[in-house]
């Protein structure tokens, strides 16, 4: 009996009726081939270590010893969730203060703005603009006589293991070789360093720690050291190891833990500026950064090390892959080290408790505050590449952030939450001439938590999100004003995405409009969902939102856009209309042979110049949703300026921003879809070309929406 079956198997092999054998992805292979290598001391070309909650950035030698020179670059960051500060307000501004009452629908609404006339509101707005914002918690760099002169630097070779999240470096410094290992640890805010050179047993180098005080400004490394009495440093504990920093600026208070292994000593060298000075060619050191000071043990630097190996080694080892190596396509290559790097870069950057600010943890953009309607674009990827629970650390603060959502909805006139767009960890929405007018980031809550809900359909994630979820829906439908005469609902008063346009002219928006039919319809399959009827009110606004615009077969950038394609105010910035069928599904307001002719007219006509990095992912996802692959590849390769990623992977935008996170998010958003398709899609690899040159493979991707 076992020989017959043993034939009966055989037999089945030979007539190709077993399961086919579904090649695996060499995952370590992927990443190891797409690690950066930097040999030079270039300002564009620093390094990231991180963990989502604290990065820190470093430059050519392992550390941040030149951030003059890389401070219009690459800035050396040293950032993390909890680390803010505000200036001092002596002048006792209110917030009420920075309120300015507009009518839209015949009911006074108030919105925080910035003012242009001189006086008290104008300056309560700028206060309230400013603070708080995120503080650069200190360098650590080598002390090496000019530190800052990069020109003193010889044969620099670097390389970023992603593998193991651990940047190598190697350089030449008076003769002398220096070796460095930097890395994370992946559950504290702490930077580990091993280092080894001659140079330290001789008193050539050493370690500094300088602390500066923050600038303040719009976009910058957050870095003043103009004011050293405006701030103290204190060393408040030392032993023969270690040493307690403690930081006082203003009301901020936060710490510094200093350990080292091996015989070493610190002097100050000038105020907040120490230097740690090993007396062996091996040393190892870390320094935690901390609100309060750290209350467990330290652990020892290879231990750090160790973690920080693990924990990146099951980052790539699990969650979505994506490989290109079998694809002859130009620009196959480029493509998968832009995936392999920005899978990197938002996981150090973006998967924190907070929802990330556009430059993540590298350096300040908008005073370090973070965008609600970027939300989407930094965190929608984590779901989609099977990684949820890096999604999900953002989402609780929504319910801290709860009360002042509620108290812009009900001073404005309207039920529910209103979701600010530009705010700090205390939820205080930002002043602001167009980000007050903004309502696009509202929708965004309901669409990932219905993506949380699709990996763990339980409820546990209805009674986590439900009311949430509730509460941004009515504020959406008490928004939507029902137009009697034409028996429909329209949008208005508002910015949207394309912020070109102006509030007081702009009506229905082909984008809000979608997203307000997403969901407002998602919202009400979420109370079936708990048991709960459909709200017939929600219902009727889905059926009677108005249609897209359109004109000649091309929709516009809003219902009173006439004139669209004449004004380039309608043809710059985010050519936002085809998000309506791209970041969300086709829905009964439109028509996808409009939206094709639309997509044609914007990739032949758009101001590209004038977009941003998460423009053509989004161009790439309208295009296949349309059944149009050959422009979403070539959206995602698009060569401008916005679309451009520097050797460390981070979508260069311009000189103010070098780091551009909604760009990488985007990239990996586009490329899920592009790979696992959407709700209803039956093509394998619906985003990629079917002429033999594109041959993707992936794992564990999800479908969007």
């Amino acid at each position: 009996m076992r020989i017959c079956v043993v034939f009966l198997v055989l037999g089945l092999l030979l007539t190709g009726c077993q399961e086919p054998v579904v090649e695996k992805i060499d995952r370590y292979a992927l990443v190891k081939r797409n690690n950066p290598v930097i040999t030079e001391v270039e300002e564009l070309s620093a390094l990231s270590v991180g963990n989502g909650n604290f990065a820190v950035t470093v430059d050519a030698t392992g550390l941040q010893t030149f951030p003059e020179y890389y401070s219009e670059g690459m800035p050396l960051g040293t950032q993390s969730q909890w680390g803010w500060h505000s200036f001092p307000n002596r002048e006792q501004y209110r917030f009420e203060e920075t309120l300015k009452e507009y009518d839209f629908r015949g009911k006074p609404e108030l919105y925080a703005v910035q003012f242009n006339e001189p006086g008290r509101q104008k300056a309560a707005a700028d206060w309230y603009r400013v603070n708080p914002h995120r503080l650069h918690l200190g360098y650590v760099g080598f002390e090496m006589g000019d530190v800052g002169s990069p020109s003193s630097i010889e044969d620099p070779q670097q390389e970023l293991d992603l593998w193991n999240g651990l940047v190598k470096s190697r350089f030449n410094y008076a003769g002398e070789s220096v070796q460095v290992e930097t890395a994370v640890h992946p559950d504290r805010d702490l930077l580990a360093v091993k280092a080894t050179s001659s140079l330290f047993e001789s008193g050539q180098a050493g370690i500094n720690i300088r602390f500066p005080y923050p600038s303040g400004k719009h976009a910058d490394d957050a870095t003043d050291w103009s004011v050293p009495e405006k701030h103290q440093t204190e060393i408040v504990a030392q032993d023969a190891q270690s040493c307690l920093f403690k930081r006082t600026l203003d009301n901020t208070v936060y710490y510094v833990q200093l350990n080292w292994e091996g015989e070493a000593e610190v002097r100050k060298k000038a105020d907040h500026y120490f230097v740690l000075q090993p007396k062996q060619e091996q040393f190892a050191f870390s320094s935690e950064f901390s609100e309060l000071p750290a209350g467990d043990e330290v652990p020892a630097v290879t231990a750090s090390l160790d973690a920080a190996s693990v924990y990146w080694q099951n980052f790539w080892q699990t969650g979505g892959a994506v490989d290109f190596s079998k694809s002859t396509a130009e620009g196959a290559r480029e493509l998968e080290r832009r995936v392999v790097l920005s899978q990197y870069l938002m996981a150090i950057q973006s998967a924190g408790d907070l929802p990330p600010q556009e430059t993540g943890l590298t350096y300040n953009s908008w005073y370090g505050k973070f965008h609600l309607e970027m939300h989407w674009w930094h965190a929608v990827h984590f779901a989609l590449w099977n990684r949820p629970e890096l999604l999900e650390r953002s989402m609780d603060w929504y319910a801290e952030a709860y009360p002042v959502a509620k108290s812009i909805a009900e001073r404005q006139g309207f039920k529910g939450i209103r979701w600010m767009k530009m705010t700090d960890p205390s939820a205080t929405e930002a002043p602001s001439k167009v980000g007050s007018f903004l309502i696009w980031q509202q929708p965004h809550f309901i669409y990932m938590a219905e993506l949380l809900y699709r990996h763990n359909p339980s409820q546990e994630v209805l009674d986590k999100y439900g009311f949430l979820v509730e509460e941004t829906a009515a504020f959406m439908a008490s928004f939507a004003d029902y137009d009697m005469m034409e028996g429909r609902y329209i949008l208005q008063g508002i910015i949207p995405a394309q912020e070109t346009l102006r509030a007081i002219e702009t009506i229905n928006p082909p984008f809000e409009l979608s997203y307000w039919h997403f969901g407002l319809s998602v919202a009400q399959e979420w109370r079936e969902r708990a048991g709960k009827e459909r709200r017939v009110q929600w219902d009727e606004i889905i059926d009677k939102l108005s249609p897209l615009t359109a004109l000649d077969g091309l929709y516009l950038a809003s219902e009173d856009a006439v004139d669209t394609y004449k004004d380039i105010r309608f043809t710059s910035d985010h050519p936002a209309v085809l998000g309506a069928m791209g970041m969300l599904p086709q829905n009964h307001l439109m028509r996808a042979d409009y939206m094709q002719n639309t997509l044609d007219w914007i990739w032949d006509n758009w101001n590209w110049g004038k977009t941003w990095g998460w423009d053509y992912p989004m161009t790439a996802m309208s295009a296949a949703r349309l059944g149009d692959p050959e422009k979403a590849v070539g959206a995602l390769l698009m060569d401008k300026r916005t679309n451009t990623y520097l050797v460390n992977g981070h979508n260069y935008q311009d000189a103010r921003l070098r780091v551009y996170l909604p760009g990488n998010g985007g990239l990996l958003t586009a490329v899920a879809m592009m790979c696992a398709g959407w709700d209803g899609n039956e093509v394998s690899n619906p985003g990629f070309p079917k002429d033999g040159t594109w041959e993707v493979v992936w794992e564990d991707l999800k479908a969007m929406p």
